[in-house]
């Protein structure tokens, strides 16, 4: 179903910026990491302007913005930020930008409250039910040992955030411009994203709900281990599709602009309960969470890569819930390790 997709824009380079509508500008800026490249959105509002999404807040993202903020149409005033969701990338400059535009943030409740509570991490020893919940999953010393080392470093990517924000709910109508943006929810990859779609204009900003060529990572979570956020994630998926046409521009966080929205949903469902099939098959024998990475992933999941083993962890988890939510899987605990196998309890 690849080629149901088309990509009519090129994409602006690093640091760049292109139209891709009337009052719609693509920006490009860097990020730490594989991902390399986060696109926000800038959008016309009266004599001004609103951001949609804003970086990383690194010094490389304050320099980019620097030069941009030089350049039409950013060097007019800023009304507002708005952010689809919490994520450092996403949410990063939201403070920077508040602070020196005196404009408000807007956001889901869900992700402003949440993002505050993670980056609170900062400076703090790992909580033991975190370091519990990675040994249940079957991490080595190693690993553990890695995870002690990077842990707070979600807050070290968000510059300082503000101390108030406007909430924003699922339904609801932003007048941006001339234009009215509707708020349509997801969740599964975050507590409460926020896409925005014009209607009227056949646009969609998905930030991370849909992405082209990648799919967003959908994890349990230390704060919460019994969560179920696969259910939640393909619920979401069913309400993009019931709620958006397929006619609409689609302006992803990550990757190239597109258009084929209803088929891109089709492969993103499609490929998770594939997904889920292989689980199915591998947990016919008892399996720790770290055995099953061969089922769900295409690529190795090196032990000495914190970063990758954490997401691959938060992912696996997420699908073994969905399917003992189903009553189709069973966890034991045995010495601190969680075993999963088929079957009811």
């Amino acid at each position: 179903m690849a080629e149901a997709l088309s990509f009519p824009i090129p994409a602006p380079a690093n640091g760049g910026f292109t139209p891709v509508a009337p009052g719609v500008w693509w920006v490009r800026l860097a990020l730490p990491g594989p991902l390399a490249l986060i696109n926000v959105w800038a959008l016309e509002d009266g004599d001004g302007w609103t951001l949609v999404d804003t970086g990383v807040g690194s010094q490389a993202s304050i320099d980019a913005w620097e030069q941009l903020l030089r350049e039409p149409p950013f060097n007019r005033p800023l009304k507002r930020v708005i952010v689809t969701h919490m994520h450092p990338d996403h949410v990063g400059m939201a403070g920077w930008f508040t602070r020196r535009f005196d404009v408000p943030l807007w956001m889901t409740r869900l992700e402003y409250l949440q993002c505050r509570v993670a980056a609170s991490d900062t400076g703090r020893e790992p909580p033991r039910d975190a370091l519990r919940f990675y040994r249940a999953a079957g991490w080595d010393d190693a690993a553990m040992a890695a995870y002690k080392e990077r842990f707070g470093k979600f807050g070290r990517n968000i510059q300082p955030m503000p101390d108030s924000y406007h909430r924003i709910v699922d339904g609801e109508r932003i007048r941006i411009g001339a234009s009215d943006w509707e708020v349509v929810t997801g969740t599964g990859h975050s507590p409460e994203h926020a896409c925005l779609y014009c209607a009227d204009r056949g646009l969609l900003i998905s930030g991370d709900q849909v992405l082209p060529r990648i799919s967003s990572n959908v994890s349990v979570q230390p704060m919460e281990p019994d969560a179920n956020p696969m259910a939640d994630w393909l619920a979401s998926i069913a309400k993009l599709r019931s709620r958006i046409g397929d006619d609409v521009l689609v302006l992803p966080s990550h990757n190239e602009c597109f258009r084929g929205l209803h088929a891109r949903l089709a492969q993103l469902e499609e490929s998770q309960h594939e997904a889920l099939d292989k689980l199915r098959v591998v947990l016919v024998e008892p399996k720790r969470v770290v055995d099953v990475f061969g089922a769900l992933f295409r690529r190795p999941i090196a032990p000495d890569n914190a970063s990758l083993l954490g997401m691959a962890t938060g992912e696996t988890v997420a699908c073994l819930n969905y399917l003992i939510a189903r009553g189709e899987a069973v966890r034991e605990v045995r010495d601190g390790v969680a075993w999963f196998g088929l079957g009811r309890p």
